[in-house]
C-alpha cells in the first residue's frame, strides 16, 4: 500500500469512529534510497562496476552505506568516490566526502575495478534492500498548513567574479559569460549539460574555477543528435564540459567525471586547462579540435577513460581524424588545432587509448613534461603506445613513461602517416629529445618510426638524449642524432 492510500485509510478509519475533530497529519519528510548495479566495462579478467544510488523520499539523505557480496575468485582491486572496507568476500561501501548527500529526486555514485568476473550479490542500503521497500510512515508533533511553494528562478549573475555552487547557477553564469569574468565553484556536485559559448578576449579571458571537489558530471547523452555536433535544443551531447565558438577560456582546478567525453573544446581558439582533473570518461578525457589552435593543458590529471568504447579512450586528443573533417575541418577542410601544448601532465593509468593522440592535418604542437602511466591501456583500434603522432613538426621532449601489465603495449611513442587531400606531411618533421622511457619488458622500442621514405624531405629525429629501459628492441628503429 502506498503512503497516500495508507493516509486515507487512516483518515476513513478516523471518521468512521465519529472522531470527527481529530486531525490527519501529514508524514514526516524522509529520504527513501535505492541502488542499482551495472557494468560500465568488461574485459577477459575483470570488469568495471557502478552502483548508483537514487533518492526517491522527500529530504535529504545525508549519509549512505552499501553492503554486498562477491563470490570466490572475484575482488575488487580499485574504487573511487567511496570508502571502502572488506571481510572475505564481504563488501561494506559508505560514501565519500562530496558525494554523502543525495537531495530528492537526485543520484549518486560510485565505481570499482575487479579481479575476477563474479557479479555483486545480497545488495543492501541502509540496511534495506537495495531495490527499495515499504516505507515507513511517521506524523509529525501538529499540523501545518498548505502553501503554495513559490516558482524559484536563477537570476543572471553579474560583477567580476560570480560564485556559483548548484547546477542551475553553473548553467546560468555560462549563458552570461562575458569577457574578463571569472566563474567560481564551490565544492560540490554539479550534475547536467554545461556548455560555454561566449568568447573571451586575448586581454581578458573568461574563467572557470573551483577546488577539485567541485565535481562536474554529465549523464547523457540524450535526445536526438545533430548530423555534425553542436549545441542544439534538446539534445545533450553527454560532453562534461563543452567550449562550443568560445576562445579565450581558462579552466581551473575542477574535476570532470562520469560523462560521454570529459571536456571538448570546438573552435575555441587559446583555451587554457590546468590543473583539472578528469577521470572515470566514457570515451576521450579532452579533445581539442575544430582549429582549437594555440591551446594548452597543463598541470592536469587524467586516468580510467574509454570506459564504453575502449578504442576511443585517449586521454588528450589533438585534432580530428581526416573522415572527420567534414564534421570537425574548418580551416580549408582540415581540422587545424595547431600549435597545442600539452605540459607537466600525468596521464594514466587505465586509459584505454593512446595517452595523447595527434591527429592528421595538426602542426607545431608541443608536448613537454609529462608522466605516462601505460597500465590498462587496452590494445583495440591500434591503442598500444603513450603518444602516436600523425601530426607534423611537434616537439616531444622532457617526458617519462612506464608500462606494466595489465594491458597491450607495442611502443611508448610511435608515428603514422595517413594519406589525405590536401597533401599534408602527417607522421613527419617531429623531435624527441631527453625522453625517458621503461617499456616493462613488453615494449618493442621507446620510439617507433613507421615509414622514413614517407618522411625523406621532413624526417622525424631521436636524439640520443632519450633512455630507454626493458625493452624489447631497444630505443628507436632509426639513426640517432648525438
Amino acid at each position: 500500500m502506498t503512503r497516500k492510500r495508507l493516509l486515507a485509510a487512516i483518515a476513513a478509519t478516523a471518521s468512521a469512529a465519529g472522531l470527527f475533530g481529530a486531525v490527519v497529519t501529514a508524514e514526516a519528510a524522509a529520504p527513501s534510497l535505492t541502488a542499482t548495479f551495472a557494468q560500465s566495462s568488461a574485459w577477459d579478467s575483470g570488469y568495471g562496476g557502478k552502483y548508483t544510488l537514487t533518492n526517491a523520499g522527500d529530504a535529504n539523505s545525508t549519509q549512505w552505506t552499501i553492503e554486498f557480496d562477491l563470490p570466490e575468485g572475484t575482488a575488487i582491486a580499485t574504487s573511487w568516490s567511496s570508502v571502502l572496507t572488506r571481510s572475505g568476500q564481504h563488501y561494506k561501501v559508505t560514501n565519500a566526502a562530496f558525494n554523502g548527500t543525495i537531495k530528492p529526486g537526485a543520484t549518486a555514485s560510485f565505481g570499482f575495478n575487479t579481479t575476477g568476473l563474479g557479479l555483486p550479490t545480497g545488495c543492501t542500503v541502509n540496511g534495506s534492500p537495495c531495490g527499495g521497500g515499504v516505507p515507513t510512515i511517521t506524523t509529525p508533533p501538529s499540523p501545518t498548513s498548505a502553501s503554495t511553494s513559490p516558482t524559484t528562478t536563477t537570476s543572471v549573475p553579474s560583477g567580476d567574479v560570480v560564485d556559483v555552487g548548484t547546477a542551475a547557477e553553473l548553467q546560468a553564469a555560462l549563458a552570461a559569460a562575458i569577457p574578463g569574468r571569472t566563474i567560481r565553484l564551490a565544492a560540490g556536485t554539479y550534475r547536467g549539460s554545461f556548455v560555454a559559448t561566449k568568447p573571451g578576449t586575448a586581454d581578458a579571458p573568461i574563467t572557470v574555477t573551483g577546488p577539485s571537489t567541485a565535481i562536474l558530471i554529465n549523464d547523457g547523452p540524450s535526445g536526438e543528435a545533430p548530423s555534425c555536433p553542436a549545441p542544439t535544443a534538446g539534445w545533450d551531447s553527454g560532453y562534461g564540459f563543452w567550449l562550443y565558438g568560445a576562445p579565450y577560456w581558462h579552466l581551473q582546478g575542477f574535476t570532470v567525471q562520469e560523462a560521454k567525453k570529459g571536456i571538448v573544446a570546438d573552435n575555441s581558439h587559446h583555451t587554457v586547462i590546468e590543473g583539472v582533473r578528469v577521470h572515470r570518461i566514457d570515451e576521450e578525457a579532452v579533445h581539442f579540435r575544430r582549429s582549437s589552435a594555440d591551446s594548452v593543458i597543463r598541470d592536469s590529471t587524467i586516468s580510467h577513460t574509454g570506459l564504453v568504447q575502449a578504442g576511443y579512450g585517449e586521454g588528450v586528443y589533438l585534432g580530428s581524424a581526416n573522415s572527420n573533417w567534414a564534421c570537425h575541418g574548418n580551416s580549408g577542410g582540415v581540422d587545424r588545432s595547431d600549435r597545442i601544448q600539452v605540459l607537466n601532465n600525468h596521464i594514466g593509468p587505465y586509459v584505454a587509448a593512446e595517452g595523447i593522440d595527434v591527429k592528421e592535418g595538426t602542426e607545431g604542437g608541443v608536448i613537454r613534461g609529462n608522466t605516462f602511466d601505460g597500465q590498462g591501456i587496452s590494445g583495440q583500434n591500434s591503442a598500444d603506445s603513450w603518444i602516436d603522432v600523425k601530426g607534423f613538426g611537434y616537439v616531444i621532449e622532457g617526458n617519462t613513461g612506464t608500462f606494466v601489465s595489465p594491458g597491450t603495449f607495442a611502443n611508448g611513442y610511435e608515428t603514422h602517416n595517413p594519406a589525405t587531400t590536401p597533401s599534408f606531411p602527417n607522421g613527419c618533421g617531429n623531435v624527441w629529445r631527453d625522453n625517458k622511457s621503461d617499456l616493462g619488458g613488453v615494449g618493442q622500442y621507446a620510439i617507433k618510426i613507421t615509414s622514413t621514405s614517407k618522411c625523406s624531405e621532413r624526417p622525424n629525429v631521436v636524439y640520443a638524449s632519450n633512455t630507454v629501459s626493458r625493452a624489447v628492441n631497444g630505443l628507436t628503429n632509426v639513426p640517432v642524432t648525438p
